[in-house]
């Protein structure tokens, strides 16, 4: 059996490229595959692996006292979520550009089965703050949802919450790293009651059955989305082309297009896997298989052999 990790921290890594490359062996020693990003705020990552790979993976993790914060989310799948692993140094572990910092200030966190008390207070508001294509899979019922594409544009559209601002506002994203800068700059911003979702979508579905949830919640491996509601489940994402109810997420088969939408059986047969005609007529439309991802194949790639190009790329 294999396990998905899901974790971020905010906390100094004075020497990220050093922290990078260790942490980049320490992954490929345990076989793990996944998406880590790693930068002068800290680690934010998503791997896969084999149990006692994972498990020995958190140990290690965790024996560094700069993530006693860290928290894992964890979920089990039949086969690795991803083909690859990238270590990445970046300037922030979630592109925003917001002028804020975690550590100094940040919305009061609530634990899932406190958030699954409050969520349907009459004095409490829900804000999604994740992208269009996410929150158009799966959100909290009565959500406020914003239509955006990443958290960069959350500043334009404040306004069209700023009426709530006599309101108990609880954020929430998959896994609350959004919602540390996003509940942030909500307080930079006047509102005085904010609070946000501790460990998101994900451990809300963990530790709370995640009642309240309506549809799937979009992630960012191969399974591109998951079930977390045990409780009162629905399906609110609709087929792009026909508008019947569909939780079949993929990404349009057009390369120039590549939008994540939702589509059902029928319409990805009949359209070769594209959201519109125009995408259809594409010259170098991708071969629809019936999934709708379209990953790189990594056609000879092993992860210590992405280790080395990187090595020869830095040495040049």
């Amino acid at each position: 059996m294999y396990r998905v990790l899901l974790y971020y921290c905010y906390t100094p890594i004075a020497d990220p490229e050093a922290f990078r490359e260790k942490h980049h062996q320490l992954c490929l020693r345990l076989n793990l595959l996944g998406r880590i990003i790693v930068a002068p705020e800290g680690l934010n990552g998503t791997v896969s692996g084999l149990a006692d790979d994972c498990d020995a993976y958190m140990a290690a993790v965790k024996a560094d006292p700069r993530f006693d914060a860290l928290e894992f989310k964890i979920d089990t799948a039949e086969e690795h979520a991803f083909q690859k692993l990238h270590v990445r140094v970046k300037p922030e572990i979630v592109h925003s550009e917001l002028p804020v910092d975690p550590l100094v200030q940040t919305g009061i966190h609530l634990e899932p089965a406190e958030f699954r008390a409050l969520k349907n207070d009459p004095d409490v508001v829900l804000v999604d703050m994740r992208s269009n294509y996410e929150h158009g899979m799966g959100k909290f019922t009565g959500a406020v949802t914003f239509d955006m594409e990443n958290l960069r544009e959350l500043p334009d559209h404040v306004a069209e919450i700023a009426h709530l601002k006599d309101k108990k506002v609880i954020t929430y994203c998959t896994g609350g790293i959004k919602c540390e800068k996003a509940s942030a700059y909500l307080l930079s911003q006047g509102f005085e009651n904010v609070y946000q979702l501790h460990g998101g979508i994900i451990k809300y579905g963990i530790e709370a059955e995640g009642e309240g949830f309506d549809g799937q919640c979009y992630v960012f491996d191969n399974r591109l989305a998951v079930d977390v509601n045990k409780v009162n489940p629905t399906v609110i994402s609709t087929c792009h082309r026909c508008g019947t109810p569909s939780t079949r997420m993929i990404n349009c088969a057009s390369p120039a297009c590549n939008n994540h939408l939702a589509l059902c059986e029928a319409c990805g047969d009949a359209h070769a896997g594209t959201c519109t005609d125009a995408c259809k007529a594409d010259p170098l439309l991708r071969p629809y298989d019936g999934t709708g991802y379209y990953s790189k194949k990594p056609v000879g790639y092993t992860p210590e052999q992405g280790y080395r190009s990187r090595q020869r790329s830095k040495a040049v």
